[in-house]
């Protein structure tokens, strides 16, 4: 019995760690968006926390599509620590999938005037030698 347990858990991880793989680590986007928009990644503010792309006039956080409602609290709480603009990199590695999350992200980000980009693998320079990436 203690044996199945122990399996189901580890196939549960392993699904789990292979449903959560991304084509790109979120750093990567960050830093390819933040250097074409001549920003600063990895802002580190009084309190520890840091903001993931500061340019002339916003304080930007990047996630993942389906961690479009953490991006708000984040994106806002940075421009109020740098008197800037909020803004969300919203990264969409599956369009169909990933749009529900844009459309909420919207509807928010108009009533409290957060400025919202996305982000795909193929606007990413090495696009073309990705060996995960569906072409």
């Amino acid at each position: 019995m203690n044996k199945r347990i122990i399996y189901v858990l580890f196939s549960l991880l392993i699904t789990t760690s292979i449903a959560d793989a991304h084509l790109y680590k979120e750093k990567e986007y960050q830093k390819h968006w933040c250097s074409l928009n001549n920003g600063q990644t990895e802002v580190i503010l009084q309190d520890n926390t840091r903001i993931d792309c500061l340019t002339k006039d916003y304080a930007i956080e990047f996630d993942f599509a389906n961690k479009w409602a953490e991006s708000i609290g984040q994106s806002l709480y940075y421009a109020a620590c740098t008197d800037k603009k909020a803004g969300i990199v919203l990264i969409m590695e599956n369009k169909q999938k990933d749009l529900k999350y844009l459309k909420r992200l919207k509807t928010i980000s108009e009533k409290y005037n957060i400025q919202v980009w996305t982000i795909s693998p193929t606007e990413m320079p090495t696009y073309s030698n990705c060996r995960n990436c569906r072409q």
